[in-house]
């Protein structure tokens, strides 16, 4: 799902806001979690999961194209850990799924 898919199927279910509205709700909180991600905070919601900022060693890579030695330099990035609900969720429908 993309974000404009996102927001498409928020204003199909909530027709009492705006398309624009729903757009500026779902930026906002987009840039909230980026904010959070960015100060090192950890983002939890309730049934989804969680995100946090981890950092990536630096490190020698290669370059898949040439072989060639390349240095990686450190860098944060985020992760997600999925929660236990949505895990439980998207494993039983794909267990209805395989069933029929």
């Amino acid at each position: 799902m993309t974000k404009s898919q996102l927001i498409e199927t928020v204003a199909s279910k909530i027709q009492t806001v705006s398309k624009k509205d729903i757009e500026v709700i779902v930026d906002t909180i987009f840039n909230c979690m980026t904010d959070s991600l960015t100060r090192d905070e950890r983002i939890e919601i309730r049934g989804f999961g969680s995100f946090v900022s981890k950092v990536r060693e630096a490190r020698e890579g290669r370059n898949p194209k040439t072989g060639e030695k390349v240095f990686v330099p450190k860098k944060r990035t985020p992760f997600f850990t999925v929660g236990k609900e949505l895990k439980e969720r998207v494993d039983l429908k794909k267990d209805l799924n395989s069933n029929s």
